[in-house]
């Protein structure tokens, strides 16, 4: 990667900082590109802002290139501190009025099932989305109760979904495996990474001189109450950038700020989704009902005994829902159901299940998709 040009305008380093991620990282939308172009820019300008947005980057299996994009912000962001295998008390004391940037890669050593000992670290990242709220400790040496800074904006890369007390303060990128043709260059440390700081000193210079600007300015914003909060630092920089930005980051907003679903076992969630692809055959579209009916059918399948009474319609649900993958309304021969389409799933399986000589079919006109309502199952 080349060194930046010094005397970019805002719009300019915002555009290179989308190039940099895109050239090293398969992003699921241009959206996502934005917003953590965005996210990067404003850790440069923190002592500006009233709220330190975290960006969780979550995936649904292994090498869908969340480590590698944290090392692209690690490149880009303001004073990178790397939080893995960090006790809390050096995490804590490195947090200053004009804080670091957290990253923490493989999150579920804080928040999944064998986070034993994390707890005050929890407690920081859950505290450190709002300014002036100090962690207390007693000092025996002194006998005086301190007060330690938490805020700071902070990245958390992992499998799955975060605590809903992380994830409601979050930028959430939900990576995906690469595609068939989707192509990336390789990230070099010693090469790649220096032209990258560069550019990060030229967002800083930009940004750390319009400090009080950027903390006074009120933009409008397209969601309300907490959301706003954790999206207005990327608003602001984007309207001090100007040019095309103000748009695109109010459009990255919108699409960014949906519903993200449940995270539950990953390795359950991939096998249900290649026992999909089975159960389908060559049907352009199942009843839900069908769906789990052949599901529960493979006597070496866990479905049948998946929870107390076998895998449910809400649990189908909630562990395809992952992968965009929803329930629809379906005029079926025999009538009209809930159910799902074969189309729907073709993307994940090209993406996370092994290649499949099943050659596609039309769907026949005897199949008609409704208006998609709210999903039940």
């Amino acid at each position: 990667m080349n060194a930046q040009p010094a005397g970019l305008g805002g719009a300019e380093l915002l555009d290179a900082l989308v190039a940099a991620l895109t050239r090293y990282v398969i992003l699921p939308t241009p959206a996502a590109a934005d917003a953590v172009a965005l996210w990067i820019a404003a850790t440069h300008a923190q002592p500006a802002w009233a709220h330190a947005p975290r960006l969780v980057i979550r995936a649904p299996e292994k090498r869908c290139g969340k480590s590698r994009l944290l090392d692209v912000i690690e490149a880009t962001c303001h004073e990178p501190f790397i939080t893995v295998n960090s006790s809390s008390a050096a995490v804590y004391r490195s947090i200053t009025e004009d804080p670091p940037t957290m990253l923490v890669d493989e999150a579920d050593t804080i928040f999944g099932p064998k986070a034993d000992g994390n707890e005050d670290l929890r407690g920081l990242l859950n505290a450190g989305h709002q300014r002036n709220r100090p962690a207390k400790r007693y000092d025996a040496n002194t006998g005086r109760v301190e007060s330690i800074p938490t805020f700071a904006m902070a990245a958390l890369a992992g499998i799955g979904a975060m605590p809903d007390t992380i994830e409601d303060r979050a930028v959430i990128i939900r990576m995906r495996r690469r595609g068939p043709g989707e192509q990336v260059a390789p990230f070099r440390h010693k090469r790649d990474r220096e032209p990258l700081r560069r550019l990060a000193a030229e967002v800083a210079r930009w940004l750390r001189g319009d400090l009080a600007t950027l903390e006074t300015a009120e933009p409008d914003m397209p969601v309300e109450d907490r959301a706003a909060d954790t999206w207005e630092p990327l608003v602001i920089v984007a309207d001090h950038a100007g040019r095309h930005w103000p748009d695109r980051v109010r459009a990255a907003v919108l699409a960014l700020t949906t519903d993200t679903g449940t995270a539950d076992q990953m390795s359950a969630r991939l096998r249900l989704l290649t026992d999909c692809r089975t159960a389908f055959g060559h049907d352009p579209a199942l009843p839900t009902a069908t769906l789990l009916e052949r599901l529960k059918a493979d006597p070496e399948a866990p479905w049948a005994t998946y929870g107390h009474t076998g895998l449910t319609a809400m649990r189908l649900g909630a562990l395809l829902r992952e992968y965009e993958i929803r329930s629809t309304t379906v005029r079926f021969p025999t009538g009209q159901a809930k159910g799902y389409l074969r189309a729907d799933f073709i993307d994940a399986w090209g993406r996370y299940c092994t290649p499949d000589d099943t050659p596609e079919r039309p769907t026949p006109a005897t199949v008609t998709t409704l208006p998609r309502t709210a999903e039940g199952g």
